[in-house]
């Protein structure tokens, strides 16, 4: 953490600190993910300057050299993002990519201001929410640990984001309402990492579609863990902003059905790339059967909650129009593989399927 750590007191007591990894040497600072992203994804850099105009019309005392250091966060988290799971490095994750990561910070979070509008906001909440965005999801292949409701692949991601903030010009001090702000928020992010039955490796992808996010309880579990936590403003800020970056997390439910339909595909063969299943196997057919059906059904019906008024005015109109269709999908796939349709059939023949009767 920066030098200045000594200032900021954690509001969440990590288990270790998740030192940097072979990503973050060879990407080691904002120049280089610059680079980075200017010759694989220079459409990064055009959002990233329109969002800017965007604010600096909104907030006339935006200061100009916060945003500076913004952006340096969010192209070296990108780039990180991308090097270490995404679609420039060794370990391709078809959801938890820097695709994932934008999708939040343009998609989601554009129709958030389009919905609410920028004055709903200050500009500091604003940038919380873009850096959770591309920092949340930065780690996806730490050790399990279920002893604490925060998962170790969030607890990795939030000292990471520590250290991007450090490297792009951030003080723990001086900022320590963004630095708390950003630990919770990554926390929230949390999908209960306790399945039952126990698994030896952690299945991101799995507990995505068969789990609650921890945002809606994460004061409950601030009043077990620091019962004085309601006394420090930044942490009470912090977690109301955790509603509202669940909810941009999860707004695949509250988008057009043939995004909801793409974003649960992706979520499916990352479920099984991390299982170690090959989707040309048969071996895959049913666990891709069962996600697509009734895993989607039940994640959408009884799992996924809004937290938010922000979040819910924005997406939840959307969710509601879903239903219906999502019912009618999960159940004309079950029929497509019943009466020993399955047997036969691979994961990829059902990933396939489940998208030609989704964009029906």
């Amino acid at each position: 953490m920066h030098a200045a750590a000594s200032g900021y007191r954690m509001i969440l007591r990590l288990a270790n600190s998740f030192p940097a990894d072979a990503v973050e040497r060879a990407v080691p600072d904002a120049p280089a993910a610059e680079a980075l992203l200017r010759a694989r994804r220079p459409d990064v850099l055009q959002l990233l300057r329109r969002r800017r105009a965007g604010f600096l019309a909104a907030f006339k005392d935006a200061d100009p050299a916060l945003l500076d250091r913004v952006e340096r966060a969010l192209m070296l988290s990108l780039a990180r993002f991308g090097m270490r799971h995404g679609s420039w490095g060794e370990d391709f994750h078809h959801y938890h990519n820097e695709n994932h990561a934008l999708e939040i910070l343009d998609g989601r979070i554009g129709r958030l201001i389009e919905s609410a509008g920028l004055d709903a906001l200050p500009l500091a909440d604003w940038l919380a929410l873009s850096l959770f965005a591309t920092c949340h999801d930065l780690r996806q292949r730490e050790v399990v640990d279920f002893k604490h409701p925060i998962g170790n692949n969030e607890a990795a991601s939030i000292c990471e984001t520590r250290r991007i903030l450090a490297l792009c010009g951030f003080d723990s001090v001086r900022d320590r309402d963004l630095y708390v702000a950003l630990d919770l928020m990554i926390a929230g992010s949390t999908f209960d990492p306790r399945p039952t039955p126990p698994i030896n490796e952690f299945n991101t992808a799995e507990v995505v579609a068969s789990a609650g996010a921890l945002a809606p309880k994460l004061a409950l579990h601030l009043d077990q863990d620091l019962p004085a936590w309601r006394d420090d403003a930044a942490a009470v800020h912090g977690v109301a902003l955790a509603q509202i970056a669940s909810d941009l997390d999860t707004a695949n439910v509250g988008e057009a059905f043939p995004w909801l339909a793409e974003s649960a595909s992706r979520l499916c063969q990352e479920r099984e790339f991390r299982s170690g299943r090959r989707l040309d196997d048969t071996a895959s057919a049913a666990p891709c059967l069962g996600f697509l059906s009734d895993g989607q059904e039940r994640y959408f019906f009884e799992l996924h909650r809004f937290c938010s008024d922000l979040g819910r005015n924005a997406f939840a109109p959307t969710k509601d129009a879903n239903a219906p269709r999502m019912r009618e999908v999960a159940q004309a796939l079950r029929q497509r593989f019943a009466n020993g349709a399955l047997e036969a059939a691979t994961g990829q023949g059902v990933v396939q399927t489940f998208a030609r009767i989704a964009l029906a």
